[in-house]
């Protein structure tokens, strides 16, 4: 699936108002993958040990249908991966069986059926069933489906946390709400019957004494009904103000899963961009300068270079820059183990520098390019051979690298690592340089 495609469905499931659309549009994304598969979401009770409702996308709608049918009919091998939720667990030439198991519409003759389990909190909350054509050539389509399910995985997640949340206010609401009935119709009861006790001893003098008596009882009764009705109500306000506790930490829980699935579909995006450049380009310039803006512009660096392997031992050359001071060439030599760059391809280790002050000590070309004060730079190997080294700097909005700027570049930079091995870019590039 292109990531044109996944973007859309990330798009899709963050704007789905219920689970209902967000199953439409994972049937959608299927289309675009294989129009023969069909889709089917078995939600899962676990304390009956049941997959009670199939929801099967069709159109723009959701059909709801009940099965009732027990999990552990399944191998136990298959059992255990659905239950892990790791990958899709193909039924192979069980599948016409286990079709006719889970209530599906109609069973093909021929085909090939996968399940998945989601997982919510630990627990195992559903399973997607997919019945696909049996292929003889080329990949399944529960792998090339499998980044779309990861999505959905995700937001499938987010509206069980949506559900439970909604389910909590509404328990509450029903208890407060009887509470408080309880409390009106017994302070009515009370308040009739001190009626009826003035009533008696207003037309009775000879019982008046015997009626103040009664009338200070059932006040006093009164007066400690009230007492307990507060006490309750108390103690129900004290439960209601933890419930909305828990909910404003269920939001920002939901708040940093959406921004774990976004930052997934950029990884996404940008691993495709990377693939798509190096299969469509194969001149080394265009490839050297394809990969550093990349990087460049993922990581926001105004300022960056990506220097190669040279042919001289202990020498690396610049290969590809942005922003960098005018009378720095390309094809440049920097001697490993001299200067940032050349300290890092010694050590084969990254260096973060966060802090202005501590920017200045290291000898990174000190011109007036140089504004931020904070820089990465990182070493670039293919099976443990030195294949160059990346640098950047001078983040947009005089912006700050973190040890999670490191950790997304050390992926970006096996990319490059890989490609730049497998197209031979250090010395194509080179002859290049020679050429002109």
């Amino acid at each position: 699936m292109s990531s044109r495609t996944l973007a859309q469905l990330a798009h899709a499931l963050h704007a789905a108002p219920s689970l209902d659309a967000a199953l439409v549009a994972l049937g959608e994304a299927l289309l675009d993958v294989d129009r023969s598969a069909s889709l089917a979401l078995y939600r899962y009770n676990g304390r009956r040990g049941l997959l009670q409702d199939r929801l099967t996308p069709s159109d723009d709608r959701v059909v709801r249908e009940t099965v009732d049918t027990r999990l552990d009919h399944l191998p136990s091998t298959a059992l255990t991966a659905v239950r892990a939720s790791v990958d899709w667990v193909d039924l192979g030439d069980r599948s016409g069986e286990f079709l006719r198991l889970l209530g599906w519409p109609a069973v093909p003759e021929d085909g090939a059926l996968a399940l998945r389990g989601l997982r919510v909190d630990g627990q195992l909350a559903a399973v997607l069933a997919l019945h696909e054509t049996r292929k003889f050539f080329g990949a399944r389509t529960t792998e090339r489906f499998a980044p779309s399910v990861a999505l959905f995985d995700l937001a499938y997640a987010r509206f069980a946390d949506r559900e439970a949340r909604e389910e909590a206010v509404r328990t509450l609401e029903d208890v407060t709400q009887r509470v408080h009935g309880e409390y009106v119709r017994r302070l009515g009861e009370l308040e009739r019957e001190l009626e009826e006790a003035r009533g008696v001893a207003d037309r009775m003098p000879e019982a008046r004494a015997t009626a103040q008596v009664a009338l200070e009882r059932v006040q006093a009764q009164a007066t400690e009904e009230v007492r307990r009705m507060r006490h309750r109500a108390s103690q129900f306000e004290e439960q209601l103000t933890a419930a909305v506790s828990q909910l404003e930490q269920a939001h920002v829980e939901l708040h940093r899963r959406g921004e774990t699935l976004r930052q997934r579909t950029r990884t996404l995006q940008l691993l495709d961009r990377v693939l798509t450049l190096d299969a469509e380009t194969r001149e080394p310039r265009a490839l050297v300068d394809g990969l550093l803006s990349l990087v460049g512009d993922d990581m926001q660096a105004q300022r960056c270079s990506l220097m190669l392997r040279a042919p001289e031992p202990g020498t690396l050359y610049l290969a590809s820059a942005r922003g960098i001071a005018p009378h720095v060439t390309q094809g440049v030599r920097v001697v490993v183990g001299q200067g940032v760059a050349g300290t890092v391809a010694a050590s084969r280790q990254p260096m973060l520098v966060q802090d202005v002050n501590d920017a200045h000590a290291h000898p990174l070309l000190r011109d007036q390019y140089f504004t931020t004060g904070s820089f990465i730079s990182f070493p670039l190997e293919y099976h443990g051979e030195l294949v160059g080294v990346v640098n950047l700097t001078n983040r947009a909005q005089r912006g700050v690298f973190s040890e999670e700027d490191v950790e997304r570049v050390r992926l970006l930079a096996l990319v490059i690592s890989i490609i730049a091995h497998q197209a031979r870019l250090p010395e194509r590039l080179l002859d290049d340089l020679h050429a002109a």
